[in-house]
């Protein structure tokens, strides 16, 4: 198994936690001219470059971009070591690429369709931005009250807004399974769904419940969705999901019966390939694997590469 981090993990940053309630800190930090700005929109990212040589787009901080900002930590590699990155969120503006701080610098794209394109390192921090402006947009209301909830610690706490309540709510990730089945010898399980692209195929997941440990749900989501009884349950890796918010978490599993009986409300089909098949497959609309930013893509070419 390579110790290389999954695509939109690894993110070059010092989080400097302890940096996110000294607001005397974050303001000096805020006026610092090194600092640096990472825009989002509409959950969109902001890049620049030709389609197979992507680049984040990092811009100076402007009185121009009015948003709450949201502290992301500080930079570890490069020329810029050292300098502050916040994101910001721009979802009420039609036309963001026009805004004078922004306008010639770059334009805003799903991270699903650019994040594989981009080096490592900005593809993990523009996942963790996408993921924080996310959640704030999505909770700027109390869930125990209802009262407007305000931004605190550099956007990584909302608190409400009503003294009675005054109920703190931090970012949530959730965890899914995502696993390999395989026979102990040379065969895997691939499923599709019928929301994927023509001939995609990949591995089985689920999002872990309630009281449920990570092997447990492993094997629930493998008898769910295909009918079989899995052992030798191994963690392999994992991979933040910010699409919205997920948290990846990757096994390989053994399965105990062979026999698969495919649940249409999760798959549109299931069945057992072989390694050989796998290995020298041509991609084409009537069979390709998982993308290859995907934790799903990493399992099986493992997999592949381990037979």
């Amino acid at each position: 198994m390579s110790d290389r981090p999954n695509v939109y993990a690894g993110v070059p940053l010092d989080r400097a936690a302890h940096r996110r309630k000294n607001e005397d800190w974050l303001k000096e930090a805020w006026r610092a001219p090194s600092t640096r700005l990472l825009p989002v929109w509409r959950s969109r990212s902001f890049v620049t470059g030709p389609a197979d040589a992507v680049r984040a787009v990092l811009v100076p901080v402007d009185p121009g971009l009015d948003a709450v900002p949201i502290f992301l930590g500080l930079l570890t590699e490069g020329e810029q070591a050292g300098a502050a990155i916040f994101a910001i969120d721009l979802p009420g503006e039609e036309s963001p690429e026009s805004l004078p701080p922004l306008a010639g610098l770059g334009r805003f794209e799903d991270l699903r369709a650019v994040g594989p394109l981009m080096p490592e390192g900005e593809a993990a921090f523009c996942a963790y931005a996408r993921g924080m402006a996310w959640w704030n947009a999505r909770h700027c209301f109390c869930g125990v009250c209802g009262a407007p909830a305000a931004s605190a610690e550099a956007g990584h706490v909302r608190i409400c807004t009503d003294p009675s309540c005054a109920a703190h709510h931090f970012p949530r990730t959730d965890p899914a399974v995502i696993m390999l089945v395989h026979d102990g010898a040379d065969r895997m399980v691939l499923g599709r769904q019928k929301q994927f692209p023509p001939g995609v195929h990949s591995v089985l997941a689920g999002f872990v419940e309630p009281g449920e440990s990570l092997e447990e749900a492993v094997a629930r989501e493998v008898l769910e969705e295909v009918g079989l009884t899995v052992t030798d349950v191994r963690y392999r890796s994992a991979q933040p999901w910010p699409f919205p918010s997920s948290l990846m978490l990757g096994f390989t599993a053994r399965a105990t019966s062979f026999d698969i009986a495919t649940d249409q409300d999760e798959l549109e089909s299931a069945r057992w390939f072989d390694r050989a098949f796998l290995r020298d497959h041509t991609p084409s609309d009537d069979f390709r694997l998982a993308r290859r930013d995907s934790i799903a893509h990493r399992l099986i070419r493992e997999w592949i590469a381990e037979g």
